[in-house]
């Protein structure tokens, strides 16, 4: 999976209540994300098994609005965005020394 701003914005906004479902609407004003970035997005990680979709069971008309599409991380989805969100905070390695050799009096050339 290719962690973009908006993937590791809905992953954290999933990841704040793993085990709540999230519908769309709900995930935009979480993530700050249009409709547009969104739902690109959970497509993507629904494809990779990352996420769970699963329409509510709800008479729109007594609903007064539409039914309502929720989302969850899977099981391996939850792993899988924990250690992508830990591995993207993880501190950078330390500078490289740069080819050709030593510096002033036989240091590393950083």
């Amino acid at each position: 999976m290719r962690l973009t701003i908006p993937v590791v914005k809905v992953l954290s906004a999933l990841l704040t209540a793993p085990d709540e479902p999230r519908y769309g609407l709900d995930l935009m004003r979480l993530t700050g994300l249009p409709s547009g970035t969104l739902y690109p997005v959970l497509h993507r990680l629904r494809a990779a098994g990352w996420l769970a979709a699963d329409w509510e069971d709800v008479d729109p008309v007594a609903a007064g609005r539409p039914a309502r599409r929720y989302y969850r991380l899977t099981g391996d989805g939850i792993r899988a965005a924990r250690l992508a969100l830990a591995e993207l905070r993880a501190p950078a390695p330390g500078p490289r020394p740069r080819s050709g050799g030593v510096g002033p009096a036989g240091a590393p050339a950083w």
